[in-house]
């Protein structure tokens, strides 16, 4: 079986690929990448053009991008039962989280206002908008493809709980009944507890 590798920080998204790596249940290395010279440097971006982690070693194949890691170790490994059946549900929430719902919560982040003449132009309309959007589908159902967990779980409800725990996210009763079903994960706290002792290792 190729090695899997993953490239990452403990103060970055990587924190999701490994929970879902941890869901997965294969093992797996990890490189820390540090952030200054190394991330930046010839031999990293090498790996990632773009100089950011993480990034997944899969044998020859390397996968970038939180969202497409996660997708592509949910197709890797179908033993884990984390693709769910309604292929249609599992894209446009994958795709919604990955890219008008972090537009909308890092470009309020950063202050950013789009005029209202000009929201057509931006795919999350307004920051309002796109969160409650998300906050109206998990408040109907458990988990994001439905009854059960799965691959778009860990996607979208590290955006969640990471924006709850942060603040840029409203602490809407949908957000907090949707990470409540997830934080408790053995996988998500295995994977938590990996990272948290390694930012403990560099302090």
């Amino acid at each position: 079986m190729p090695k899997l590798t993953l490239c990452t920080n403990p103060m970055s998204r990587g924190r999701i690929a490994r929970w879902m790596l941890e869901e997965v249940g294969q093992p797996y290395d990890t490189r820390i990448v540090a952030y200054g010279d190394e991330i930046k440097g010839p031999d990293y971006l090498a790996i990632n053009p773009m100089g950011k982690v993480p990034a997944l070693l899969h044998g020859d194949s390397v996968v970038t991008e939180c969202a497409a890691i996660v997708t592509y170790l949910a197709d890797a490994f179908p033993e884990a039962g984390l693709m769910p059946a309604d292929r249609a549900a599992f894209y446009r929430w994958m795709f919604f989280a990955a890219g008008p719902l972090e537009a909308a919560i890092i470009d309020r982040a950063l202050g950013v206002t789009v005029p209202e003449d000009k929201r057509a132009m931006v795919g999350y309309g307004d920051f309002d908008q796109a969160v409650r959007v998300l906050a109206d589908h998990v408040g109907r159902q458990p988990y994001v493809c439905g009854a059960a967990f799965s691959a778009a779980d860990v996607y979208v409800g590290s955006q969640v709980g990471w924006g709850l725990r942060f603040g840029t996210m409203p602490a809407l009763p949908e957000f907090l009944a949707y990470w409540d079903r997830l934080k408790d994960r053995p996988a998500q706290a295995r994977a938590a507890a990996i990272d948290d002792a390694l930012l403990e290792t560099k302090e």
